[in-house]
C-alpha cells in the first residue's frame, strides 16, 4: 500500500442535493465542515432523498463567502442564498427532523426557502439546519467512543472510496459511471480495488480516521446525477453480482474521524491497521 493520495474531496451541504468539489476541507467530529448540515423534510418531518425524488440531483450547491447558494442545473431560476453561519438561524423555530430511525432537533430557516425548494422540486418541503447543540449519535454498534456523532448523513460522518474501486466497477459496466453516483467525501488514488473496506485506522494530512464498516448500497446509485432521473438497474445490479457480502451490496468505507484538522488534495495516506469486515454487528 504505497503512494496512496487523496485525489478528490466532496461536501454535500444539503442532503441529497448535488455536491461540491473542494481542494481542502476541515474535518470536524460530525464529518467535513458544512457536509449535510442542511436537510429537506416533508410535511411529516421525514427527510427527502433521491431514492424517491431523483430530481433533487439537479439542484446545485455553491459555497460563497458567507452563504450557501442553490441553483438549478437544468433551468435558469433566481438563486437561493442560505447563511452558512449558525448566527443566521438565531431565534428560528426548533422542529424534529427524521432521518431513518433518528429524530434530530433542527432549526427551520424561513418560508422563502421552503417555497423555493417546494417549487423547484414540485414537492411540499421545508429546509432545516442542524445546530451545534444537536448531537446525533452514530450507530452504537460501530462507535469508537460514546461521543461519536454525525450530521444528516445516512449514518456516518465520512465516506471514502478508492479510484481503483470505481475503475474496476467501470470495467464491468456497459456504460461507465462517475464517482458522483456514490457521493463520497474522500477519493484516493493508488492501491488495489476495494482495499479501503479493510482499512480500520489510517491518517491523511494531519488527521486520522477509523474505518468502521463498508457502505451498503441502495437504489440511489441508479440515479444519473446529470439528468436527475434513474438510469436503469446499473450500477447497483452489476455491483450485486460480485460485491454482495453478508446480503449487503458494498462499495466504499464509512469513516469516523479520530481527531479534527485539515485534509487536502494530494495528502498522503498512511494505513496503520487492517481489519477484514466480518458482517453486520448484532
Amino acid at each position: 500500500m504505497t503512494n496512496l493520495k487523496i485525489s478528490q474531496i466532496f461536501i454535500y451541504p444539503v442532503k441529497s442535493l448535488a455536491g461540491i468539489s473542494v481542494e481542502e476541507a476541515t474535518v470536524t467530529p460530525r464529518g467535513l465542515e458544512y457536509d449535510r448540515r442542511w436537510l429537506l423534510i416533508d410535511e411529516n418531518g421525514r427527510f427527502l432523498s433521491q431514492r424517491e425524488h431523483p430530481q433533487m440531483a439537479l439542484l446545485q450547491t455553491h459555497l460563497e463567502e458567507n452563504f450557501l447558494k442553490i441553483t438549478h442545473k437544468a433551468k435558469e431560476v433566481e438563486p437561493l442564498y442560505i447563511p452558512l453561519s449558525e448566527d443566521g438561524y438565531a431565534g428560528k423555530e426548533l422542529v424534529k427532523a427524521q432521518v431513518w430511525d433518528d429524530e434530530i432537533d433542527s432549526l427551520l430557516f424561513n418560508k422563502e426557502a421552503d417555497d423555493w425548494f417546494s417549487t423547484q422540486l414540485n414537492i411540499p418541503c421545508r429546509l432545516v439546519y442542524m445546530p451545534e447543540k444537536s448531537k446525533r449519535k452514530v450507530d452504537e454498534r460501530y462507535m469508537i467512543s460514546e461521543d461519536d456523532i454525525t450530521s444528516f448523513s445516512d449514518g456516518y460522518p465520512v465516506l471514502l472510496i478508492g479510484q481503483s474501486s470505481l475503475d474496476d466497477l467501470n470495467k464491468r459496466l456497459s456504460e461507465s459511471v462517475q464517482i458522483n453516483r456514490f457521493r463520497p467525501n474522500l477519493v484516493y488514488t493508488g492501491g488495489q480495488p476495494y482495499e479501503e473496506e479493510s482499512w480500520y485506522n489510517f491518517s491523511a494530512g494531519n488527521t486520522s480516521f477509523f474505518g468502521v464498516k463498508p457502505c451498503s448500497r441502495c437504489i440511489m446509485v441508479t440515479v444519473d446525477p446529470e439528468k436527475g432521473e434513474r438510469s436503469g438497474k446499473d450500477p447497483l445490479y452489476t455491483l450485486s453480482t460480485y460485491r454482495k457480502i453478508h446480503n449487503k451490496v458494498l462499495f466504499g468505507q464509512n469513516l469516523i474521524p479520530a481527531d479534527t484538522g485539515k485534509i487536502a488534495l494530494g495528502d498522503s495516506i498512511e494505513v496503520k491497521e487492517i481489519r477484514e469486515w466480518t458482517g453486520p454487528r448484532k
